[in-house]
């Protein structure tokens, strides 16, 4: 029995990892809408969603069935063949997890552990049917087959009842608030507050009294069977107390009802979710102490046992717990999946985390085309009425954190989000449901950000090509945790002691090598935002001017970057000079999405403000186009595996780029200071640049007669130089308009 204590002794430890890569990744179901609203100071967020996922362990311990006879048929497998089933659970769960977490993804760990589970009672069955020579089909007794379809059938449902009540709910109530629902709220916010609180309540009472280790069966019975009563009492009482909160106090009550709704749905993560990190190895310790009671041969040991309920101990419990709130405080990649999630619901624009897709483009077609004609048949006075109260631009984002970074949305939206998070988990638990926490909340907040018209149309196919790259990863995970665990299964059942090593050597490597390159991405990422940033307490013409500037500022980087990297064939260097050029193409519709609202708040209102502006938005939209072009066919080129520039054309492009660069950085000065006296040497340096650069079309021309070079390697040298040409032209330009915008101004 003393290998069985060491997998004992693994599973524990894989435990521990386990419950850091699953709370990192699972984090974003109960932070989202505190975080994306500044509800509080972050500080004061994670204490309140720590006191949630503590409380939440202890009643957990009813889901640990789950792991045991959920997925599997026990009776069917001896002792040594579970412990294999757990063990390669663990360690494909761990993979996973981290892999998701290193690229900020939000995934559903109960999709994972459940596939997990299936997989490796699989593999075994296959095995033990192959030895006794029956039929395939047989494996269909191994596995509790109608409890896996309802859980399948049950997430999947749930996403699409999560969108629909969510972009409803949040609809109608943006429709009876507006985005300016300070005034309203104290005619109709006690009532709002009694019916999110009531929902928020009974999904606490709901979540936590059913499999609670502390509270006695006979209370649970008594609550579940009053539910009616609980709710109606609880939305009149919770109606009458915020009445009097919002008359006589200046507590903000929704700030208030976003950090309940918090606690409430850490404390159903800590609940629902635990046995995805710790019921296998659970599952292995009940299995082991019931045959070592018996005395038994595990390699015929049966495990009919393993169908008996069993509390789990408390007090793992609560270190559990205490292992997630820790993790919680310290996860650098918990914070990542965080910012994937509120960046995808965020009511202003920004730089996205993710590109646009042929299927993406295609649904927000299919969507406008849906949007025009709705439009059409409703008559237009009503049109006019909904769209004056759920005007988007009439949102005043405020920071109740005491920061001054801006909220990603409102405390309203936050609000929406967590009272129908709350009640579509308690009503699929009160049918007995399995639903995934991460699925509800996630399409929840989705559907609140389209509702809030979040998704405009200089945003919409990079934020549907987000949710696509999220619903199909969570596919990827049923599929991945089968197939990894189904393998992971066999290679430990015939490689044994052997086995366990070298998967364990992987999963260190793996998570080492994963950690690192967490790192670098969040680095270049986070490069991006603080090059693009702009203070909040700057007007509009001051804000654009500055975003230009960054924008220059980057630009020449980018391009720097990428004929460094092109002389070099550096094909890795070249990709990443390409995402940032997408970067700039982002942010030059933010740029112009400024200039438009500062032409609708007529701050600048001098005869060439116009048409400056309509300048303005020509060079930004030449230069993001043209810098995303040449890294592209830059990268095309080198991924292809042509010739780099020769060493002639390498001598050139390097005095080019040197000059490029010098330039760029002086127009990158004047607009940051916004101070033109060189600017008159500026147009100098241009129009050298611009004569070497003809000089050089020349050089090339001949060298294209006399066959010096290959076409490939002449067309982009070609293209290059002229691109250089065009973005110094334009970058030149804004200076220009930016100079005369000072210059107009009053004193």
């Amino acid at each position: 029995m003393n290998i069985y204590i060491f997998i004992l002794s693994v599973l524990f430890v894989t435990a521990l990892a386990d419950l850091m890569v699953g709370v990192s990744n699972d984090a974003v179901n109960f932070l989202n809408s505190a975080i994306g609203s500044k509800a509080a100071k972050r500080r004061t967020i994670l204490i309140i969603a720590g006191l949630g996922v503590l409380v939440g362990t202890t009643f957990s311990s009813g889901m640990m069935e789950v792991a045991r006879k959920g997925i599997f048929n026990p009776e069917y497998f001896v002792m040594h063949e579970v412990i294999i089933i757990f063990l390669a659970v663990m360690l494909t769960d761990i993979l996973l997890l981290d892999l998701y977490n290193t690229f900020g993804l939000p995934t559903s760990t109960t999709v994972s552990i459940v596939f997990e589970i299936f997989g490796g009672a699989v593999a075994i069955a296959l095995l033990k049917i192959r030895a006794v020579g029956g039929p395939i089909s047989d494996v269909l007794s191994y596995i509790n087959t109608k409890n896996v379809i309802t859980i399948i059938s049950s997430i999947g449902l749930s996403v699409v009842f999560a969108f629909v009540f969510g972009s409803v709910i949040q609809y109608l109530t943006r429709l009876i608030f507006t985005f300016d629902y300070q005034k309203t709220f104290k005619r109709y916010g006690s009532i709002y507050c009694g019916f999110a609180l009531t929902a928020i309540t009974f999904f606490i009472v709901v979540k936590g009294a059913k499999g609670s280790s502390l509270i006695p069966t006979d209370t649970t019975k008594y609550i579940m069977s009053h539910s009616k009563q609980f709710i109606l009492f609880s939305i009149i009482g919770w109606t009458i107390i915020w009445q009097l909160i919002i008359t006589f106090t200046r507590v903000n009550v929704l700030k208030v009802i976003v950090l309940i709704g918090t606690f409430a749905l850490a404390l159903a993560f800590a609940a629902n979710d635990l046995v995805n990190f710790i019921g296998a190895p659970l599952g292995a310790l009940s299995a082991y102490k019931i045959t070592a009671s018996a005395g038994a041969d595990p390699l015929q040991f049966t495990m009919e046992a393993l169908r008996n309920p069993v509390k789990a101990n408390t007090l793992i419990l609560l270190f559990a717990g205490l292992v997630m709130v820790i993790t919680l405080w310290r996860s650098k990649k918990a914070q990542s999946v965080t910012k994937t999630e509120v960046s995808l619901g965020r009511q202003d624009e920004g730089v996205e985390r993710f590109e646009s897709s042929l299927l993406a483009r295609g649904i927000v077609r299919m969507s406008l085309s849906t949007l025009d004609i709705v439009q059409k048949i409703t008559p237009k006075l009503i049109r006019q009425k909904v769209n004056r109260r759920i005007d988007p631009t009439r949102y005043k984002p405020v920071a109740h954190d005491g920061g001054d970074e801006a909220p990603a949305f409102d405390l309203l939206r936050a609000a929406v989000n967590l009272m129908v998070a709350s009640m579509l988990v308690s009503i699929g638990t009160s049918f007995k449901l399995p639903l995934s926490t991460t699925f509800v909340t996630f399409m929840v907040a989705m559907a609140t950000s389209l509702a809030d018209k979040s998704w405009g149309t200089e945003s919409a196919v990079y934020r549907v090509n987000g949710v696509l790259t999220v619903l199909g990863g969570w596919f990827f995970t049923a599929f991945m945790a089968f197939s990894s665990c189904f393998v992971f299964s066999i290679f430990i059942y015939y490689g044994k002691l052997p086995a366990i090593l070298v998967l364990l050597a992987f999963g260190l490597f793996f998570l080492y090598r994963s950690g690192r390159t967490h790192k670098q991405r969040e680095e270049k990422f986070s490069h991006m935002e603080r090059a693009f940033a702009v203070s909040d307490d700057v007007d509009n013409v001051t804000c654009v001017t500055i975003r230009i500037s960054n924008l220059v500022s980057v630009l020449a980087q980018t391009l720097d970057d990428s004929l460094r990297a092109l002389l070099k064939s550096n094909r890795r260097q070249l990709k990443d000079a390409y995402k940032a050029s997408a970067m700039i193409l982002s942010e030059s519709d933010v740029i112009i999405g400024e200039i438009f609202h500062s032409l609708r708040s007529a701050a600048d209102d001098s005869k060439g403000a116009a048409p400056r502006y309509a300048r303005t938005i020509g060079s930004l939209q030449l230069i993001a186009a043209t810098i995303n072009d040449l890294t592209h066919d830059s990268f095309k080129h080198i991924s292809n595996n042509h010739k780099a520039p020769g060493e002639i054309q390498s001598a050139e492009l390097a005095e080019i780029a040197n000059s490029a660069h010098a330039l760029l950085a002086k127009i990158t000065g004047m607009l940051k200071n916004q101070d033109f006296a060189e600017i008159a040497d500026a147009k100098n340096a241009f129009h050298e640049l611009q004569d070497t650069i003809y000089m050089y079309d020349k050089h090339q021309m001949k060298r294209i007669k006399s066959g010096k070079n290959k076409s490939r390697q002449s067309l982009l040298f070609v293209s290059t130089l002229s691109r250089i040409r065009r973005i110094s032209e334009q970058s030149l330009n804004l200076a220009i308009l930016a100079d005369e915008s000072l210059k107009e101004m009053p004193a």
